[in-house]
């Protein structure tokens, strides 16, 4: 069951996601960004953990996961730090995220070439 939940959840976030690009002026940056604030906002206000609780990946893959992700490596770095942890606490949580991507993306680089589209 909670590979159903997990689905839904993560299908409405792609689903409201394609609906903002289909029928608004806004840009996928601007859609992305959105998504990751929500997960911050949503994070803060508590809202965030009771839905990952319930959906598992479904909530916490998505950029609105990674927003929250990041607001709570803050709150605990600030716990942990003080003052400091406003700067820490991000990047210290989604660190693997983030060097899983570089790496990747190094390596995608090295395998294939862009073209100039013509």
């Amino acid at each position: 069951m909670s590979y159903l939940w997990a689905f839904i959840i993560g299908g409405l976030f792609c689903a409201v996601g394609q609906v903002l690009i289909d029928f608004t002026k806004l840009t996928p940056a601007r859609i992305l960004v959105s998504y990751v604030v929500a997960g911050v906002v949503l994070g803060a206000f508590g809202i965030y953990r009771k839905l990952i609780d319930f959906a598992g990946c479904g909530a916490s893959v998505p950029l609105t996961g990674f927003g929250n992700l990041m607001a709570e490596g803050v709150e605990k770095e600030i716990d942990k730090r003080g003052f400091l942890g406003i700067f820490t606490g991000g990047l210290t949580a989604g660190a693997a995220g983030i060097s899983a991507a570089m790496l990747f993306a190094f390596i995608f680089a090295l395998c294939f070439r862009s073209s100039p589209k013509k």
